[in-house]
């Protein structure tokens, strides 16, 4: 009777926990589910409940539950009981064919990681769970399809398991989980495969019989083929440590598996699925033909390797030739990909060999140029075209066969095709309202390094087409600024923007070629055009400005000075030529004044966008790093200015309530700023304390400030303002302790900084403690101040300086630990920030 009310408990409990919608009453019933798991009766609870089959839930949780038995990090059950909770999982699957969905989902999971876990258990001289495969295949070789059906999804799990690592494996041995992973694929994983393609092979054999209808039927096939990827996609030599590699890695798939991919017929085979399959089921096919022709090349000799390039070709131009199903965004996605790894593991050489060759490139061309006019559909996708074009064109150099790659002639249509569909997108964009791609930061820059290369061939074909659309469009964007803000000059300032980065792209792309006069000065007259821009819009900075234009600009500079400014740029290069003829600049240090003054305006004018003030102080900092150009810099009147000037007054980002600087989490582009000045200062500065106290002035005269309101115990109005004023303080100190790393002006710095201005960092910790906006710029500040980064804390043996250092940086750990303690319960979403400042990455 007790066992009847504690199984009703638990499944009440189990209601509460995944249908209430109050939060106390979901996390009463979790922390008495979580003392459930760890009661001495629990494992005899959990069969139970499997068994009363009145809740799902309930199951739910007894499978879960068993799950986490199976391999707690300080107890392991007996194998008896292993063993028996194996046979118990497989003949409840069997015989219940009507589970929930994630009941059955969760017990496949239970099965995978006990069989994981005792991989290398003996039990009378039989290693017991490496039988899981034949126990699994008895469930195959059934004439139900739900059995079937099972038994695919049990293999699928586990090769799963068997190539992920799992929480509790992270927190023990990542070495005994490959030895389980390399055991389980020389001796299991290659039987699954062949038995996922019988099974596919089936299925493509009575195709017409089939019903996609059929829930049942639909999802054996779903599974079959999301078995036959699993078994693709695994880690053959425990090299992958994330998802995101996907797309960089080669399959290297085991020597003993070369049978099945010298056999046409295995390619063919998803090829055929492909065509056949609904949409809900064909983006698998096409999953798989991804890792199939990434497959390693050291598989194959020279001969077996042209064979299968060249059937894989085939596939790919068959689809091409009937693209009906690339309507669907999933098969369109995967066949872009699929696209990608023709370059990604296979030689430019190696492809014009391939049979119609010509045709193939050109169906491609065809596809990548009416995928970049259709932008709205599946963005994501684009990147991939984009790459199989970028390693085309910088395998040309290389290429030794007498075969043409046509590259010359295609290339410039897709990049035309790219410029002009991102300038007709403005226009809807503007028009109807939808998502910007400008607004996607990360999407731009991954593009624009493909297209970097892409542009560059044919370089002639590129410059013209840029010119003639930025000399239009500028043009038209002169005539329309006296009529003020309208839809139609937000149409020219998007399309400039696009101009812009593309611009700046294709300069970039210089480094990837070897370039020649002609194409510099073809640069030269693309720079022209954007400076003679640059200076036309930050005309009207003081009343307004575009930020996706200013934001380009500045993409544009990062790009420029990577190519045509520092210690290895042939100052002879007929881009200079060109900037002086066109422009007065003459030399570098004239390019040098033109990049400070746009730093400076847009430090005046931008004080409101945190992006464009990132973006500027961040080429402010590459400027101050090249020998060459940095001393060239100091020279010039408008760094002096900097040096002199660095105050809220003149820069609005430095203050507290103004624009970039108006929250605590909004100061973080001041460390950048004081890095680069820091920097800029030491060219010089020597011995000269006078000048270094004369730049410290703006940060004495704050520290004073701010320590005479702390020094107050009575809370005012003010407090809120010494807070955000010793957060920039901090973060401000910072970069310029990282700036100085020579053992002179770091003395100069500590000295300036001891014993004045610790005390009220230390008061600040006492007060906000609490606060991860406050106490983490003040650690990092002294985790900083601790660096001996190039030896610049070697005191001197007389001096008391190291013991004075290590006094204050013990204090404020102390401080700080001693006070962090003292919190209570701190909510899941807060701690964090809260108790692990140091590590927060966002701070």
């Amino acid at each position: 009777m007790a066992d009847e009310q504690d199984l009703l408990q638990l499944e009440n409990l189990c209601k509460q926990l995944y249908e209430t919608a109050d939060g106390n009453v979901r996390a009463e019933a979790e922390k008495a589910l979580v003392s459930f798991a760890n009661s001495p009766d629990c494992l005899n609870k959990c069969q139970l409940l499997l068994e009363r089959g009145n809740s799902a839930y309930a199951q739910l949780l007894a499978a879960t539950t068993l799950t986490k038995m199976v391999y707690r990090p300080n107890s392991t059950l007996p194998l008896e009981q292993r063993v028996d909770i194996r046979n118990y999982v497989l003949n409840y699957l069997a015989t219940r064919p009507k589970l929930t969905h994630y009941v059955s989902q969760a017990l496949v999971q239970l099965f995978a990681r006990i069989t994981k876990y005792g991989w290398f258990d003996v039990l009378k001289d039989d290693y017991i769970f490496r039988d899981a495969v034949s126990d699994v295949v008895k469930f195959i070789q059934s004439n139900s399809t739900h059995h079937v059906m099972i038994g695919v999804q049990l293999l699928s799990q586990l090769v799963c398991e068997m190539n992920q690592v799992s929480e509790s494996e992270a927190s023990r041995s990542l070495t005994k989980h490959r030895k389980i992973a390399s055991s389980f694929r020389d001796t299991q994983l290659f039987e699954i495969f062949q038995l996922a393609c019988s099974l596919l092979r089936s299925a493509a054999g009575n195709i017409k019989s089939l019903d996609f209808n059929d829930s049942n039927q639909h999802s054996l096939l779903s599974h079959s083929l999301r078995l036959a990827h699993n078994c693709l996609t695994f880690d053959f030599i425990g090299t992958s440590t994330d998802e995101s590699s996907d797309d960089l890695c080669t399959v290297q798939i085991p020597t003993s598996w070369r049978s099945a991919f010298l056999d046409v017929s295995t390619m063919e085979l998803y090829f055929d699925l492909y065509s056949v399959l609904p949409t809900s089921l064909s983006p698998l096919a096409l999953s798989c033909l991804v890792q199939i022709a990434s497959v390693r090349r050291s598989l194959f000799n020279n001969t077996e390797r042209a064979k299968f390039i060249n059937h894989l070709v085939i596939g790919v131009r068959g689809i091409l030739e009937n693209p009906l199903g690339l309507s669907d965004p999933n098969n369109y996605h995967e066949f872009c990909r699929l696209l990608a790894r023709l370059k990604s593991n296979y030689q430019l050489g190696e492809l014009v060999k391939v049979d119609n060759y010509s045709e193939a490139i050109k169906l491609i061309a065809e596809f990548t140029i009416t995928s970049l006019r259709m932008w709205q559909f599946a963005p994501n996708s684009v990147h991939y075209l984009l790459s199989l074009w970028q390693r085309m064109v910088a395998s040309v150099p290389y290429v030794k066969a007498t075969e043409p790659h046509m590259l010359e002639t295609y290339t410039p249509e897709v990049t035309k095709a790219y410029i002009t569909s991102r300038l007709e997108s403005v226009h809807v964009v503007v028009r109807d309202q939808v998502e910007d791609p400008l607004d996607d930061h990360g999407m731009i820059a991954q593009q624009l390094e493909q297209l970097s290369t892409i542009g560059r061939c044919e370089y002639e074909k590129t410059c013209s087409l840029l010119v003639q659309l930025f000399d239009e469009s500028a043009q038209r964007y002169q005539e329309r600024i006296s009529s003020g803000p309208s839809p139609e000059l937000a149409i020219e300032e998007g399309r400039l923007t696009w101009l812009v980065y593309i611009i700046g792209s294709v300069i970039g792309g210089r480094v990837s070629f070897a370039s020649t006069d002609e194409h510099d000065a073809m640069d030269g007259e693309l720079v022209c055009r954007v400076l003679q821009l640059m200076n036309l819009t930050d005309s009207r900075l003081s009343q307004v400005g575009c930020e996706k234009l200013d934001l380009a600009i500045l993409s544009f500079f990062e790009q420029f000075r990577k190519i045509y400014v520092g210690d290895q740029v042939q100052k002879t290069s007929k881009v200079y030529r060109t900037l002086s003829e066109v422009l007065g600049l003459s030399d570098e240090s004239m390019v040098l004044s033109v990049f400070i003054g746009k730093i400076i305006t847009n430090l005046k004018f931008w004080g409101r966008s945190e992006q464009i003030i990132s973006k500027t102080l961040q080429l402010l900092s590459d400027l101050s790093v090249g020998y060459s150009s940095v001393r060239k810099l100091v020279k010039l009147d408008a760094v002096q200015f900097l040096l002199n000037n660095h105050t809220s007054e003149h820069f609005p980002f430095l203050g507290i309530n103004n624009g970039a600087g108006g929250g605590p989490g909004d100061m973080r582009c001041r460390t950048t700023f004081y890095t680069a000045l820091g920097r800029l200062l030491l060219v010089d500065l020597g011995e000269d304390e006078e000048r270094f106290y004369r730049f410290m002035v703006p940060l004495t005269s704050h520290f004073e400030s701010v320590g005479g309101l702390l020094a107050n115990t009575n809370v005012s109005l003010n407090m809120e303002d010494a807070k955000r004023s010793l957060i920039g303080l901090a973060r401000d100190l910072r970069g310029i302790t990282f700036a100085f790393s020579n053992k002179t002006s770091y003395m100069m710095l500590f000295d300036w900084f001891y014993p004045s201005f610790t005390p009220v960092l230390q008061r600040a910790v006492e007060l906000w403690f609490h606060d991860p906006t406050v106490t983490t710029p003040i650690l990092k500040l002294f985790t900083e101040l601790a660096q001996n980064r190039s030896q610049r804390l070697q005191f001197d043996v007389s001096s008391p300086n190291g013991i004075l250092l290590f006094r204050e940086i013990s204090k404020m750990i102390c401080c700080y630990g001693s006070r962090i303690l003292t919190i209570g319960d701190i909510p899941k979403d807060r701690l964090y920030p809260m108790k692990y400042p140091l590590l927060n990455q966002y701070l």
